[in-house]
Formats: C-alpha cells, structure tokens, sequence
C-alpha cells in the first residue's frame, strides 16, 4: 500500500503545481511539472511491479491496479513496446498495424467518473474514430398527430445537430523510461492510463467549467444557442444573476428558467448539480444548506429542490453554475488511427523516450437555458429561530434564510 500512497501523493503535488503553472501560462513550466509527475509515477510503478512479479493472483493485482488486459489489448502492447525498443521508434510506430483499443480510453474514462464527480455527471462519451455524432438538443421529439407536413419535419429535426468530434485536440505527452518496458503490457497499461487520467481530468474540467469554445470546448458559463454573438471563435460568458437565499420561491424561481426547450416547448427538471469552489462552499453553501435536527444534530446539503453539489478548483470564488448536468454532451477519443507517436519536442529525463498520444474531441452545452451562472456573493446562511411554546411548554425550531 506504501506505492499507492505515494502514487496519490505525486498526483496531487502534480494537481497543485500544475494547477498553479498553467495560471501562470508558462507551457514550459507546465510540460515540467508534468515530466515530474511522469517521473514519479514511474518510480511507484516500478518499485510495485518488482514487489508483485511473482503474483500471478488477478485478484490481487487488480487490486493495485493492474488489469487483466483483453486480448487485443495484450496484442496492441506487445507491439508498442516492441516499437519503442527499436532504434527508430518513429518509423516502427508509423509502421504498427495495429491500434489503440477503445477498452483502453473506457478504461480510463472509468477510473475519471469514478473520481471526478463532474465528469461522472454530464454526458460524458467516448467517441474514438467518430468524426461527427448526432446529438439531440431538445430532450426529448414528440409524434404529432396532424397531416405530414414540411413545417413538422423540420420542427422534428430541428432538435438534433451534429458536433464535431475533431474541432479540439488533446495532446498528452507520455513519458516512457526503458525500464518500464521490461514489465510488460499489463504494468504498461497501467502506467499509461495513469497519464491519461491525469492529463483529461486536466484539460477536460477547465474546459467544461470556463472553456471559450477557442481551439476547447465550450464551458457551461458561456452563451449557446441562436443570436449569440462569437468573437474570435470565443462565446460570450453568461450575465452573472444574483443568488442571495436558498428559500424555496427564489431558488425555484431561479431553476424555472431550465424548463423551456431552445424552441420554447417546456421540460421536466427533477434535479439539478450545482457546482462551486471548495472555499465558496465552506464559507457559503454550506452555512446556507446546513441545518440543526430535533436531536442536536447537523444535516448539511439540504435544498429546497433535488440538488447535487460538486466541488471544482476551476470555478471563480462567488460563482456557481447550476443546471443539468446531461445537458452538457462532453465526447472524447482517438483519431482514427488511434495510435501513440514518437516525439522527440521534449526530454525530461536521462535513459527514456517521449511518447504523444493525441485525443480529439469537442463538448458545450446542448442549449442556452440548461445552466445558470449565478452571483453567490451575498448568499445568506441559514439562520434557526427558537420558538417557545408556554401552554405545552415545548421550544420549537423555524428555520429562515
């Protein structure tokens, strides 16, 4: 358990560091911290892998993490690593007749959705090789019972666009020390997936929270839809609206707004995620959201309306976006030839090569009402009156916001 540790340790001295780099906008930086973390996770890997070479016990090395490899992923390893021994690791992986499995990306879109609550909520896809995909931006086509006409048609199909799975790329540098190449495909898998997972959560959160629609996609803070203006390819933040109380009329007031369709027909809303940084939500969802029971105790996260809260380092202290989660398409994958390039752009260690795998992609919200990019700045705490009650000589709690 000792290399687990630390392996979560290196990502989370990574998140930090790389969190303050890329703020800093120094690429150069940005690729350091990130040929640290590579490094780190290397050594863990490594010093685990010699610990675990005689187990052939699947039970146990799933358990650190190790998966029992399907065949075709057996063999897409087996040639990458024969690839990158060689002495032209360019043209030897040029030449790969084989490519990258999608279990692989489903692999480490898994081990993302299980740790990052936001991704596990939108609609998040895996769409390797797919150049264009189908989504509907309406919820939900009705039949009509009239004559068929033109005007029908066109309402019908004016819920659906196609979005472009090759407007972004995704670069993730991957770092391979020779060493590594001795474990095998099944540590290697490891390995690069953890890469993977680190470099998505990386660039996928930031995008999906405050994403310009610039060369990234499209942030749920941003205007959508018909009549919004796009300068540059940048979309326009939304107007901020004010949240100053959690009471039902104002909170219900607020969500009403996520009922109506792009073309005006109304929508069922059962729940909603709010999303908000960790110190917005100590300092004011949850002082807004707690309350005290009958028997002394606190219950926390109490909403007027279903409501799922996420906390996000990429959100702006102050704000908070609220709004429907599936309404947020999110696809990512492999180019069509789905296959790892050599690279030799950066070296950030002695005794290894440099890998890149590219990962296309685009997500926006599917329409313009879905989400609300609300002022929390005067959110009110909730505030429990003691009431007396003389003739039976009970006290009772009235909660106010």
């Amino acid at each position: 358990m000792k290399n687990l540790d630390k392996v979560k340790q290196e990502q989370e001295k990574f998140r930090q560091k790389l969190a303050e780099t890329v703020k800093e906008g120094d690429e150069e930086a940005v690729a350091q911290a990130f040929g640290e973390f590579a490094q780190g996770v290397q050594e863990s890997i490594l010093a685990e892998a010699q610990e675990m070479m005689q187990c052939t016990d699947t039970t146990v090395l799933a358990s650190r993490g190790v998966r029992q490899l399907t065949g075709e992923e057996t063999k897409y390893y087996q040639k990458a690593i024969e690839a990158m021994r060689s002495s032209n690791p360019k043209q030897a992986l040029t030449d790969m007749d084989v490519v990258m499995p999608k279990t692989v990306i489903d692999a480490v879109f898994d081990d993302l959705t299980d740790k990052h609550p936001l991704l596990d909520a939108i609609g998040f896809q895996n769409t390797s090789g797919m150049i264009e995909m189908l989504v509907n931006t309406g919820t939900k086509q009705l039949a009509t019972w009239s004559p068929l006409t033109a005007e029908i048609v066109k309402e019908l199909t004016g819920g659906f666009k196609k979005v472009n799975m090759g407007l972004n790329k995704l670069s993730a540098f991957i770092p391979v020390a020779k060493a590594m190449l001795d474990l095998g495909p099944a540590w290697l898998d490891r390995y690069v997936r953890t890469i993977l997972q680190e470099a998505l959560y990386l660039g996928l959160e930031e995008a999906i929270v405050n994403g310009t629609g610039k060369d990234q996609p499209i942030g749920m803070n941003r205007q959508v839809g018909d009549g919004v203006t796009v300068t540059g390819g940048v979309y326009p933040e939304k107007a901020t609206v004010p949240l100053n109380s959690l009471d039902p009329v104002t909170y219900g007031t607020l969500l009403s707004g996520m009922t109506i369709t792009p073309n005006g027909h109304y929508r069922t809303v059962e729940s909603v995620v709010m999303i908000v940084n960790p110190n917005d939500y100590l300092t004011k969802i949850m002082p807004a959201t707690t309350v005290r029971t009958a028997d002394g105790t606190y219950t926390r996260d109490v909403f007027p309306f279903p409501t799922t809260v996420i906390q996000s380092v990429q959100v702006p202290e102050n704000r908070a976006i609220i709004g429907l989660a599936d309404r947020y398409f999110m696809g990512v994958g492999t180019g069509k030839s789905g296959k790892i390039e050599y690279s030799d752009e950066y070296h950030f260690l002695e005794d290894e090569r440099v890998y890149l795998v590219k990962l296309y992609g685009h997500g926006e919200p599917l329409d313009n009402n879905a989400f609300v990019y609300a002022d929390i700045s005067g959110l009110k705490p909730v505030v429990q009156e003691v009431v007396v009650n003389e003739v039976k000589g009970t006290v009772k709690t009235k909660e106010q916001a």
